[in-house]
């Protein structure tokens, strides 16, 4: 069980509008706990305003969330949190196994996605995976992730989207990447070394300051290169 560095414990904020579904959340978390991981839950809500309220009074490390809360959704938390720079990471646990909501989920901020139904066997990877500040999406989650990128189109690269400053070969290399390419395909299209194309993956993860493939197709999607 992994355990937090110092005597500060993990915060985390339930986010769900079934109240027997947090409960039992909460129950897991709670055995996590007795199991030595430095867990404290600080709050649970069922809708986007009471979310929001306690997001912004109690700022937790980690906020775990459901898509559907009543008329509302969880895309309106993601992108209110966003707008409002609340520095909390969210994953989401959700019910909804359609590629739409996770492509969606994750471009509005989420960095973790979990289907509902494998929560007791992926939680706590997930939570670990996702304080470590990288992106947790397990097989299941990613093949639906992942076809969604199938079928997008890559954008040109507006000024105001390249902040960091990719050249021109690193965004050539980046949006075959986010077509699914592997690094052969890629430098056949590009006509260029396999060695060529690892390096400048190396650096484009420095740039985009990731460290795999999947947090590097999730960071250009947050960007806007990719249209779905």
């Amino acid at each position: 069980m992994v355990t937090r560095t110092g005597s500060k414990q993990l915060s985390i904020l339930l986010v769900d509008d079934d109240q027997r579904f947090r409960s039992g959340l909460r129950s897991l978390l709670e055995f996590y706990q007795s199991q030595g991981g430095e867990i404290k839950v600080i709050g649970e809500a069922s809708n986007v305003e009471t979310a929001l309220s306690l997001l912004m009074q109690r700022q937790p490390d980690l906020m775990l969330l459901d898509m559907e809360l009543g008329k509302s959704d969880g895309m309106s938390v993601l992108r209110q949190m966003r707008e409002q720079s609340i520095a909390v990471k969210p994953l989401v646990l959700s019910g909804h196994q359609e590629d739409h909501w996770i492509y969606q989920a994750m471009q509005a901020g989420a960095l973790g996605y979990v289907f509902k139904p494998q929560v007791t066997q992926q939680l706590w990877e997930a939570i670990t995976t996702v304080l470590k500040g990288e992106i947790y999406l397990p097989r299941e989650a990613a093949t639906s992730f992942f076809r969604q990128f199938q079928s997008a189109q890559v954008a040109g690269i507006p000024d105001q989207y390249n902040d960091c400053e990719l050249s021109h070969r690193e965004i050539e290399v980046l949006c075959w990447l986010v077509r699914g390419a592997s690094n052969e395909q890629i430098a056949q299209q590009l006509h260029v070394s396999v060695a060529t194309v690892k390096a400048n993956l190396t650096v484009i993860f420095q740039k985009l300051q990731v460290t795999n493939r999947t947090h590097a197709i999730v960071e250009a999607m947050k960007r806007g290169l990719v249209q779905p």
